[in-house]
This record gives structure tokens, C-alpha cells and sequence, in this order.
């Protein structure tokens, strides 16, 4: 905070009675209580207007929790939550919200926007001063106010001491307990090679590796507290991460999003490091290029590895950014920094907080959640959108794209079949827009809030933030693209009892690795599940019996393998560690006389599964 003494004396407005408090929606954080003006006199009132689903109100919120402890005698900070969306508007999210962002302070909850028309508010975010008399003294919109507003709530505190009018009295902050869930709040989810998962846990601060199922955490990076620190997992510490990206070398790049940073965690010995970023915010004036650890970033939302470098949403600034982790650099790449949806050439465009990702053979795709679009930056290098009209154009609507709406979606999926799917967050649905098409179809409704996905094989996984978990949603065939005829083909297997071998023999030079357990896993299910009478589930053993049921008829089994092996050899000086992982999809039926035995092959020059008599299943 800057030193009041040093400084000139905040210039204020003209002393206007402040307006009573008023929202529809009541109070939270406040332990049941409702506040008033006239109830809090004697106290400095800084009013927050905020909606969450603006960036630069949650660079406020993050930017007035040292001013609130420091001056927590004095000072009481009223978040008034002015609703732009739907879905804003609904009392549940609010609290949602106040949970997700840590906001430590009271908050009324006011869809209607009563007390922001009575404060004549224009603009989110707004700063109000009140004075400890019940009068307005300063207003202030945008963020980056904090330092001016420290100085004139010093100022007031000595004014109002010396005239007895000044109360040292905290008002307290009572947020309900959370509920003890797996994950809080996840943001995005990435998957590894092994086939395990990672999401941010992002109100935790924590990056978790999850197994197969999307349910059982192996680990968790980070301590769990705020804070920018590198080291080992259970030391480092990140604070509301977002995005995941996967590097050419293995290591997993984690926007580290209110740090306003890049990190590189390794998943093989769970060391953290800064890679961009400096943990502040970028400022207008600030470089837009240069040795990345020493350039501010702004709120980076997500990540994905495009042309040799990681690009970056850089929600807080409306750009995307790139990282060249060879180099040590970063770079503007598109967006001007102003809000708005404009297409054009990369630079000239315009993005309005740009929060998801993914790479098509079209280019980047950019889910661009305050515009409520869908937008491209091809590799001609011109921004255009396929879905979105605007910063007030939402809603939900399919159909052609020109005419469809979308509610500030936060992640895009690239589908096997090269169209996208979209986390229509605000709308709680998985919409698809397929570029061939141009068609926007819904995919999945009553998903809360999805904010990221995954596609895996047949299925999507998709992360449900306000739902704290990951949700597995099979595709309709349409979206899984053109099958070959050796796909299409169907074993007879026994009927009964059927034993499933895989056969992995590590490549010339490697070894299997079982310094920590069982170097390899095996994981089968069915399509429908009945066929399988049992022997379905994840085992360590690359064998496995099973049983199948003939009144089922026709299915499909779905294996999928994994081998850990290290470099062997004693002129190895820095033996590395491999993970080979296959998945296969056997289209099988029942039959009197059919194979009693199914070998598919880890390892191997085409590295594809057969089953006996088959040409080679294609891995997905």
C-alpha cells in the first residue's frame, strides 16, 4: 500500500447522502444478518459492484484483500452483485461465486440492480467510498483504484477520529462451511498419456491427478494455500488455477491464473516452476513481449500447445499470448485489449475475455466468454467468428450459427470428427458447432456451470464446476467420424468364459519400472455393460478372464493398457522413465465355437491390438 503521509490528499467528489442498501436477492456472508447504512455509521463503507462473471471484478476482489486487513477496524467492504447475465441473476450462483473466489467480505445480492441504479452505477467493476457520516466521497470505476482508495480511507480515519465520529469495530464475515467434496470448484481438465486425469481444483489451489474413473484422487499438487512458490508438490503453491496443457516432453503447463502466471508442473516428480510471469498483473503501458519471467501476464484462463509454443486466453487483457518455452519468451499474438468482438487480422481483432482453447486442423479455437462467442485464429492469421454477435448477444438457441446463441461459455473441446465442443457454462449445457455444418446443436443439458472437457475415445468428459466433480458423457455416433472396415469388423468370441491377454515386452534398452508398484494396468469395460458378466474394471495384471453374456448379442469391449518402462543400461548417466498406453475398441458377439481368447499387443512395430484371426484394431 503506498504511504498516505507522503502522498497529496485524494481528490474527492461533492458529499451526497449515500442511498440505503437494497437487493432482492438478501444477504451473504453475514451470518443471517442484513446490513444497513444507517447501521453501519461510523465506519468507512467501500461499496463493491461486481458481477462474477467479469474478470476485472475479480481483479477487485483479489486487489481488496490487503486493504481490507489492513484497515479491518475501520473499514467495511460491501460487494453489491449487479447481475449482466441470466444466470447471474440466480441466488445460488451468487453464493456459488462468493465460495469460488474466497470473497471475504459481505455481499448483497441484488438482481434487479436496485442499488446500482440508486448509485447511478455504469460500469462493472464500481468503487464507492462512504464516508463515516453516511456520505458518498469518491467513486471510481475499472480496477487498479486500491492504492488511491487506501490513501482516502487513511485520510478519513484521521478526519473522523479527530471528530469523534470514527468506530474501531470489525464487522465479522461468516461464509458458510463448505461442503467436503472431492474437488472444489475444478476448473479445466487435461489427460495424461497413462490415461489418468489432471483438473485444477481451484478453489483448493491444488492441481489433482485423478484415476480412470474421474473419481479417485492418486495425488494432489500444492499445498493448498494462496501463494506463488515453486518446489516440490507438497510444498509449492498456486492460487486459482485454471487451464492444463500438455508439453512435447511430458510436463504439464497449469495457468496459474490469479497469479497471473505460467507454471510447469512435472507429473513424474511433481516439481513446480514459474515459466512466465512475474505474479503481477499486467498494467497498461506494460511490455507485450520479452523474457517471459520477466513480462505481467493478466489472468491467463487457459492453455494449449499450438505451432511449437503454448498459447494463452489472457482472459484479464482480452489477448492471446504465446509462450515459446525453448526461448524463455512470451508474445502478443492477437487482440488489441479492448473488449469487444471484432474479427480481422490477429493483432487488430477484438476478444471479449477469451477463457477456452482447443486446436483444429481450422486453427485455434477460442471460447470467448464475455461476447458469448465461438471465435477462430486461423493459420492465415485472421480472427473470425463462427458463433457469438456480441457483448449483450446471448442466450440459447441452436441452429445455423449465424443465428444461434450461446450464454458465456468457458471451454471449447476439439471431437474426433474436427467439430467442437462448447462448455456453455451460463446455459449448463454442452452445445457442438460443426464447421462443416456450420450447424449448433446441444450435445448435453443440466451439466452446472461445465467449464472445461476432455474427449476420450467414444466418450467426453466434461468438467462440472459448480457440480466439484467430472462428468463421462458418450457421443452420439455421429460425432465419433468415419470408421474403417477393420473397425467395423465383428469377432465371435466365446461364449462364457474368454481370457484377455495383452503382450507388452519393453522396447531394446528399457525395462519395466516397479520401484513404486506394479509397472503395469489394465482397464476394461463394456458397451452395453451386460455383456460383461464379469471381469469389467482396473486391475495391474495385463491378463484378465472374463465372461460374457449371449443374451446380450453384439457389443463392443473397451480396454485400454498402460506399461511404465526406464531406460536400463549402466551407460545410461540420465536414465529416463517411459509410459506406453494403448486403448483399443473390439466390436465382439458371443457365439457357439467363437475364440476363447483375445491377445492384443502394447508393444510392437504398428503398436495396434489384434484379436485372433484380425487384421490389426487401430489404438484411439
Amino acid at each position: 500500500m503506498d504511504d498516505a503521509a507522503s502522498a497529496p490528499p485524494v481528490r474527492r467528489s461533492a458529499r451526497v447522502r449515500a442511498p440505503e442498501l437494497a437487493g432482492k436477492g438478501g444477504w451473504l456472508n453475514t451470518g443471517g444478518a442484513a446490513y444497513t447504512l444507517a447501521g453501519l455509521r461510523g465506519r468507512v463503507v467501500l461499496l463493491d459492484f461486481w458481477t462474477f462473471c467479469c474478470v476485472n471484478c475479480l481483479h477487485v476482489v483479489d486487489e481488496l484483500r490487503e486493504l481490507e486487513e489492513g484497515h479491518r477496524d475501520t473499514l467495511v467492504v460491501i460487494g453489491v452483485h449487479s447481475p449482466k447475465f441470466p444466470h447471474e441473476a440466480e441466488h445460488a450462483a451468487v453464493a456459488d461465486a462468493v465460495e469460488r473466489y474466497a470473497v471475504g467480505h459481505p455481499v448483497l445480492d441484488d438482481p434487479e440492480l436496485t442499488t446500482w441504479t440508486q448509485y447511478a452505477v455504469r460500469a462493472w467493476p464500481t468503487l464507492v467510498v462512504v464516508d463515516p457520516e453516511g456520505y458518498v466521497v469518491a467513486t471510481y470505476s475499472g480496477e487498479g483504484h486500491v492504492p488511491e482508495i487506501e490513501r482516502l480511507v487513511t485520510e478519513l480515519e484521521a478526519e473522523h477520529a479527530a471528530k469523534g465520529t470514527l468506530r474501531r469495530d470489525g464487522l465479522p464475515c461468516a461464509p458458510p462451511e463448505p461442503e467436503p467434496t472431492v474437488l472444489r470448484f475444478p476448473g479445466k481438465v487435461l489427460r495424461l498419456p497413462s490415461g489418468t486425469f489432471l483438473a485444477t481444483d481451484t478453489t483448493r489451489h491444488q492441481v489433482v491427478e485423478l484415476a480412470e474413473d474421474g473419481e479417485t484422487v492418486l495425488r494432489r499438487f500444492g499445498e493448498g494455500g494462496r501463494g506463488l512458490v515453486d518446489g516440490p508438490s507438497g510444498r509449492a503453491r498456486f492460487q486459482e488455477p485454471q487451464g492444463l496443457a500438455l508439453l512435447p516432453d511430458g510436463a504439464v503447463v497449469v495457468a496459474d491464473t490469479v497469479n497471473h502466471a505460467l507454471r510447469r508442473l512435472d507429473p513424474g516428480t511433481g516439481e513446480v516452476t514459474t515459466l512466465a510471469g512475474t505474479g503481477s498483473p499486467w498494467r497498461r503501458g506494460d511490455a507485450t513481449d520479452g523474457p517471459a519471467r520477466e513480462v505481467n501476464l493478466s489472468s491467463p484462463w487457459d492453455v494449449t500447445w499450438w505451432r511449437d509454443r503454448v498459447w494463452i486466453a489472457m482472459a484479464g487483457i482480452h489477448q492471446l499470448w504465446s509462450c515459446d518455452p525453448a526461448a524463455g519468451t512470451v508474445a502478443r499474438e492477437a487482440g488489441t485489449g479492448g473488449e469487444q468482438l471484432v474479427d480481422g487480422p490477429a493483432k487488430e481483432a477484438l476478444f471479449a475475455q477469451p477463457s477456452g482453447l482447443a486446436v483444429t486442423a481450422e486453427g485455434l479455437w477460442v471460447a470467448d466468454s464475455e461476447s458469448s462467442a465461438l471465435r477462430l485464429l486461423g493459420p492465415d492469421g485472421e480472427v473470425r467468428t463462427a458463433v457469438g454477435a456480441g457483448l449483450f448477444a446471448f442466450g440459447y438457441r441452436d441452429g445455423p450459427a449465424d443465428g444461434a446463441l450461446l450464454q458465456h461459455p468457458l471451454g471449447v473441446t476439439a471431437l474426433p470428427d474436427g467439430s467442437l465442443a462448447v462448455c456453455d457454462t451460463y446455459n449448463h449445457a454442452l452445445r457442438r458447432y460443426d464447421p462443416a455444418t456450420g450447424e449448433v446443436t446441444t450435445l448435453a443439458g443440466d451439466l452446472r456451470e461445465p467449464s472445461g472437457a476432455v474427449a476420450v475415445g467414444e466418450d467426453v468428459v466434461v468438467v462440472e464446476s459448480a457440480r466439484h466433480r467430472l462428468t463421462r458423457l458418450r457421443l452420439p455416433a455421429e460425432v465419433l467420424g468415419p470408421r474403417t472396415d477393420t473397425e467395423r469388423s465383428v469377432t465371435g468370441i466365446a461364449i462364457g468364459p474368454v481370457h484377455l491377454d495383452v503382450v507388452f515386452t519393453p522396447p531394446p534398452g528399457q525395462k519395466l519400472d516397479t520401484r513404486d508398484g506394479p509397472a503395469t494396468r489394465l482397464l476394461v469395460s463394456a458397451s452395453p455393460p451386460a455383456l460383461l458378466r464379469s471381469g469389467e474394471g482396473a486391475g495391474s495384471d495385463l491378463s484378465r478372464a472374463l465372461e460374457t453374456d449371449p443374451a446380450v448379442g453384439q457389443g463392443v469391449l473397451h480396454v485400454v493398457a498402460s506399461a511404465a518402462a526406464c531406460d536400463a543400461g549402466a551407460e545410461v548417466l540420465h536414465p529416463a522413465c517411459h509410459v506406453h498406453r494403448r486403448e483399443w475398441r473390439l466390436p465382439v458377439r458371443p457365439v457357439v465355437g467363437g475364440a476363447d481368447r483375445l491377445v492384443v499387443e502394447l508393444s510392437g512395430a504398428d503398436g495396434a491390438g489384434r484379436a485372433p484371426g484380425q487384421a490389426p484394431y487401430p489404438s484411439l
